[in-house]
C-alpha cells in the first residue's frame, strides 16, 4: 500500500538542509510501515532500532549523546554497517526512551550527512516530557489512509489519475462517477486504518475487517493508562465512548454526562486529542487569515480519528454502506461530515499538525453553520457538506453575505462536478482534489 507521504520523505532525503525527522501521528496509522518502505526503496540499507523490541538498547542513550559514539555502539549492537548518505537510521517506538529525542539534536549538529528518522506511538507525550530540539528536528504528520490511497490499494490507480488534473465544474463520465461512489461506499465501511484496508483488499470479508476495527479500538483503550493518570482513565474512557454519537454537533460537556465536572471531561478530551484519537474542529470568525486568530475556544466540534472506527464504537452495521450506499449517504450525515474532515487533514501540509475550522452564527432567530472553513491560495474557502438529509445551502449564503472578503464556496456531495451560484459542487470522492488542486 503506497502512501502519498512517501513523496514528502523523498523530498526530505534529497534536501541539502535536511534535519532528523520525527514521523508523528496516532497509533496504527502506518508510521513504521511508511518509514520501512521508504528506506528499502531509497537507501542501500536500513538500520532499525525498535525500543519496544530491544529495551536493552535504551542504555545506549544513558551516557554521552555524541553521535559518533552512538553510531559505533549501534553498529556493534545490530551487526550492521552505517554509512552516511547510504544508510537510513530509524529509531522506532522512540517515546520509550525520551533521551533519544534529545540525541537527535546532536545528529543534526555533528553528523548532518546521516539520514535519521524517529517514530513512535504516543510520541506527543514524550515530547511534552523532554521537549524537542527547536530548529534541529523536522516533523512529518501521518493520518489514516485517505480515499485516494484506499482506491490505489484496491488496484484502481488509473481511476485516481482522472482527478489529478480535472477541471472543476466539468463533470467526469457517469461510468467513472459510479465507480468512485462504489469505492467510496467501501471506504465508509472499511475506513482508512492500514490494517483494515489490507484485510479488505485481500479477503473482501467485512467480518474480518470488523475484527480489525474491534482490535484497534481495544488497543486505543489499552493506551489510556499510558498517558492518563489513574483518576483520569475513567473520564478518558467516557469521552472516548461518547464522541462518535456527538459527531456533527457543537461539543457540550454536559451532553456526555451531566454528573461529571466539565473540567475533568475537558482534560480527558485534551489527552485524546494529543494522542491523535480525536480532532477538534474549532470555531473561526472567518474574518481573515490565519483562521485561528479569532476563535471562540468554547465553541468547537469533534471528529474521530477514522470514520469506520467511529461507526464501530457506535455499533453500526457497516456492511449496509455496500448494500445500500445511497440511503447511508443520506442518513449518516455526521459520518459524511467527519469523512470530509479526515480528507482535509490528510491533504494538508505534512510538516505541521493541521487544524480544522468551521463557522457558526448562534442567534435564536437565525442559526447558521458552515461545516468547514479552509484556506486556499491565500483566500478563505467555505466548504458545505451536503447529504440527502441536510440541505442547508442557506447557511453558506448567509456567510457570504456577511463576509464580503469571501468570494466563493465549495459544496461537497455525492453529485458529480457542477457549477453553483458563487461556487462549485465537488463530489465527496474528490475532497483531496479540492484542497490540493489548482
Amino acid at each position: 500500500m503506497r502512501r502519498h507521504r512517501l513523496q514528502d520523505l523523498i523530498e526530505w532525503k534529497n534536501r541539502a538542509t535536511r534535519k532528523p525527522l520525527l514521523v508523528r501521528g496516532a497509533r496504527q496509522v502506518g508510521k513504521s510501515y511508511l518509514v520501512r518502505a521508504f528506506g528499502l526503496e531509497h537507501f542501500r540499507n536500513v538500520v532499525e532500532i525498535n525500543f519496544e523490541m530491544r529495551p536493552d538498547l535504551a542504555s545506549l542513550f544513558a551516557g554521552s549523546l555524541d553521535p559518533q559514539r552512538l553510531v559505533r555502539d549501534i553498529k556493534i549492537a545490530t551487526q550492521q554497517e552505517i554509512h552516511p548518505g547510504e544508510t537510513l537510521l530509524f529509531f522506532d517506538e522512540i517515546q520509550l526512551v525520551p533521551q533519544s529525542l534529545t540525541a537527535l539534536r546532536y545528529f543534526y549538529e555533528k553528523m548532518p550527512d546521516l539520514h535519521v528518522i524517529a517514530a513512535g506511538s504516543l510520541l506527543e507525550f514524550a515530547i511534552e516530557e523532554v521537549g524537542i530540539p527547536v530548529g534541529r528536528v523536522e516533523s512529518l504528520y501521518l493520518y489514516p489512509m485517505n480515499f485516494a490511497e484506499f482506491v490505489e490499494a484496491r488496484g484502481q490507480r488509473e481511476l485516481c489519475s482522472l482527478l489529478e488534473d480535472h477541471v472543476v465544474n466539468d463533470p467526469i463520465s457517469e461510468f467513472a462517477h459510479k465507480q468512485f461512489l462504489s469505492l467510496l461506499s467501501e471506504y465508509f465501511a472499511v475506513g482508512g486504518m492500514p490494517e483494515a484496508t489490507r484485510v479488505w483488499s485481500e479477503t473482501q470479508d467485512l467480518v474480518s475487517v470488523a475484527r480489525v476495527h474491534s482490535t484497534l479500538v481495544e488497543n486505543y483503550r489499552q493506551d489510556f493508562p499510558k498517558y492518563a493518570r489513574r483518576a483520569q482513565v475513567k473520564y478518558v474512557e467516557t469521552v472516548f465512548q461518547s464522541i462518535p454519537r456527538l459527531l456533527g454537533r457543537k461539543f457540550v460537556y454536559s451532553h456526555i454526562d451531566p454528573s461529571i465536572k466539565a473540567r475533568d471531561l475537558k482534560a480527558a478530551l485534551q489527552l485524546l486529542s494529543k494522542a491523535g484519537v480525536v480532532h477538534l474542529v474549532h470555531h473561526t470568525s472567518a474574518n481573515g487569515i490565519p483562521l485561528g486568530a479569532e476563535t471562540k475556544t468554547d465553541v468547537f466540534k469533534v471528529i474521530f480519528l477514522d470514520v469506520a472506527l467511529a461507526q464501530s464504537l457506535l455499533g453500526l452495521q457497516q456492511g449496509v454502506w455496500i448494500l445500500d450506499a445511497a440511503t447511508q449517504f443520506a442518513n449518516r450525515g455526521a459520518i459524511v461530515e467527519s469523512f470530509v474532515g479526515q480528507e482535509i487533514l490528510a491533504a494538508g501540509p505534512a510538516q505541521i499538525r493541521n487544524e480544522l475550522f468551521y463557522w457558526v452564527r448562534e442567534k435564536s432567530t437565525s442559526l447558521a453553520e458552515v461545516d468547514y472553513i479552509c484556506t486556499k491560495h491565500g483566500q478563505i474557502l467555505p466548504i458545505e457538506v451536503k447529504s440527502g438529509s441536510r440541505r442547508r445551502g442557506k447557511s453558506v449564503q448567509i456567510l457570504l453575505s456577511e463576509k464580503p472578503n469571501i468570494k466563493e464556496y465549495r459544496q461537497v456531495s455525492i453529485d458529480n462536478f457542477h457549477s453553483l451560484r458563487h461556487g462549485s459542487n465537488i463530489p465527496l470522492y474528490a475532497v483531496q482534489r479540492l484542497i490540493q488542486g489548482p
